[in-house]
């Protein structure tokens, strides 16, 4: 049973970047993609993804309003929101959806604690 992270992001090279990043941290895992809300919220309906990284600037609604949707269908998952934008309203909003930030540009070392932390949760669940 493999694990699948859905990308969520409204520009391709974004999502090629986060895609190397968790190939090289998590080479097992398949890796599904979306460009904005509304087709990531497809992909979820269509079938088993166990983990998201959403980016926060997304025309249409943002990554935090997504994760904030998400959240109420899927509340176990791990999702984090990639920004650069940390603003005390973003990360107040973050913690109450219980997201996990990430920051732009996403690195191997920036989604590391991330990707750990959710392989740890899914086993959990999972046994």
């Amino acid at each position: 049973m493999g694990t699948t992270v859905l990308i969520v992001d409204d520009s391709k090279l974004a999502r090629i970047v986060v895609a190397k990043a968790i190939a090289a941290l998590q080479p097992g895992w398949a890796r599904v993609e979306a460009s904005n809300a509304d087709e990531a919220l497809a992909v979820l309906r269509d079938g088993k993804v166990d983990l998201a990284i959403l980016d926060f600037n997304m025309p249409g609604r943002n990554g935090l309003e997504l994760a904030e949707q998400m959240r109420h269908r899927y509340p176990d998952m791990p999702i984090a929101l990639a920004t650069a934008n940390v603003q005390d309203e973003v990360i107040a909003r973050a913690r109450a959806a219980n997201t996990t930030f990430v920051s732009k540009p996403i690195t191997e070392e920036g989604i590391r604690d991330f990707l750990t932390g959710a392989a740890l949760k899914l086993r959990a669940v999972h046994g």
